[in-house]
């Protein structure tokens, strides 16, 4: 019995390592030559679609992961590679405001107010992406986040009729973001079983022309 119990165990941390490696090399392979790094190699598309992340940490301190893709968002439209900003982002409560922050620190930067738009029901990845072309027209895109990110957004991205490459923001050092790395894994086998459920976002609602 103790023999049999050890066995499922062992394959069932077998099955969960191959579907780890599986689907993390399936997006890699997919989104290969799709980010970038070098501003001056991205090619130009209309808009940039930033994907929302807490400006804060847990404990209060600046969260890194906001503050570059603030930068790298800064950087390509200085650069003349997007005419328009749309953030993307959890917008829960009151007291959560993802899009808003990220919309005060761009106006900061340089950005004009009337060039930046906001999706306020970017709540996962997925529904960024499905409702940056259902709600607001797009085709073709510019997605502004780390590389792991950029590669699992444009991989689903492609899967729902959009067109997108990524600016890839300066991420943090292995140590400091394995908590992130490892959740990442988990993040790409949901990719596949979304699409395989055909799940849609949590709110839809009437179009917006970026313009």
């Amino acid at each position: 019995m103790i023999k049999k119990i050890g066995l499922v165990f062992l394959l069932s941390i077998l099955g969960i390592y191959l579907a780890l490696t599986t689907c993390n090399y399936i997006i890699e392979k997919a989104t290969e030559k799709k980010t970038f790094w070098n501003v001056k190699e991205i090619p130009k598309n209309k808009v940039g679609l930033v994907l929302g992340t807490s400006n804060k940490l847990v404990g209060g301190g600046s969260n890194p992961y906001y503050t570059n893709r603030i930068k790298a968002t800064l950087e390509l439209y200085k650069a003349g590679k997007i005419d328009f900003v749309l953030v993307s982002g959890d917008n829960s409560s009151q007291y959560y405001n993802e899009p808003a922050v990220f919309k005060k620190d761009l106006i900061k930067g340089g950005i004009p107010q009337e060039k930046i738009f906001l999706d306020y029901a970017g709540f996962r990845t997925l529904d960024s992406m499905v409702r940056a072309k259902a709600i607001f027209g797009l085709d073709h895109v510019t997605i502004i986040s780390q590389k792991f990110h950029n590669e699992r957004a444009i991989y689903l991205a492609k899967k729902k009729g959009l067109h997108a490459i990524g600016f890839n923001a300066d991420g943090i050092s292995l140590n400091q973001g394995l908590k992130v790395q490892i959740r990442e894994y988990f993040a790409r086998v949901k990719v596949f079983i979304d699409l395989a459920l055909n799940t849609q976002p949590k709110f839809f609602g009437d179009k917006i022309e970026i313009k």
